[in-house]
């Protein structure tokens, strides 16, 4: 009976393993034809999560499109406020050449001499030769304070250290061509000859381009004529003629030239 049982036993098993083996062949090509429900879950949140960063995006743009435009109305805002200032300081500049125009003619006329009528040349007012203005203030208030001891408190003698303070002080300022003129004058004035000869000396040598040049030559020659340097004042007189032959300090310097005797 135990041989029979046991055989039964085998045949049984065997065939229970045949049925679990045909029963989950369905099962694993179903899984592998067919997505489960945890995969499409996972598409669709996919496709969302894609449309998400679409929209996210699209704003994004959005924002920096109209930070864009309210940059450019900034920008615009800022060349319009540029372009008034600019014409502003233009309308000051000016301003400021008129009144120094004015206040050169003003010294000159003040400095000039009252026995030496054609000691000083002086320009016309309809003329006015332009000259570069300094826009450092603190330049300005220190020429501002060396002109008006000339022109409004008429102390010449005070005026002289606060011409050479200012030459000493801004050697390359677009006033010294003035301010080493104006001083030579005074020095002039006063019969500092030596002195004066050094002050017209440097705007002759040193300032080709400005407008007192012709008169610093002027004074040299009439420096070296004082000083009884005949030779060197016709030299200086011819070159003058030369150089600057329709200026007030030519016609100035031909009777004295024809004046002096060979």
């Amino acid at each position: 009976m135990k041989p029979n049982s046991m055989l039964f036993g085998m045949t049984f098993a065997v065939a229970a393993n045949l049925a679990v083996a045909a029963e989950m062949a369905p099962v694993i090509e179903v899984s592998a034809g067919t997505p489960t429900k945890a995969a499409k879950l996972s598409l669709s949140e996919q496709l969302v999560s894609l449309e998400r960063k679409l929209d996210a995006r699209n704003r994004a743009q959005v924002n920096v499109q109209r930070q864009l435009d309210e940059l450019q109305n900034e920008v615009n805002e800022l060349r319009g406020i540029t372009e008034l200032h600019t014409y502003q300081l233009s309308q000051v500049l000016d301003r400021q050449r008129e009144l120094y125009q004015e206040l050169d003619r003003r010294v000159s006329e003040a400095l000039k001499p009252e026995n030496q009528t054609s000691a000083v040349t002086i320009a016309p007012t309809g003329n006015a030769v332009k000259v570069n203005y300094s826009d450092n203030l603190t330049e300005n208030e220190a020429y501002d304070r060396a002109v008006n001891m000339v022109l409004k408190d008429k102390r010449y003698e005070q005026a002289i250290p606060e011409f050479e303070a200012f030459n000493q002080r801004y050697p390359n300022s677009t006033y010294a061509a003035n301010a080493h003129y104006w001083l030579g004058q005074l020095l002039f004035n006063k019969g500092e000859l030596t002195k004066a000869r050094q002050e017209f000396d440097v705007v002759v040598s040193n300032y080709p381009d400005s407008n007192k040049r012709s008169d610093a030559m002027l004074k040299l020659a009439m420096v070296e004529q004082k000083e009884n340097n005949q030779t060197k004042a016709i030299i200086v007189y011819k070159k003058l003629i030369a150089e600057y032959p329709n200026s007030s300090a030519a016609k100035l310097a031909q009777p004295r030239l024809n004046s002096i005797k060979p």
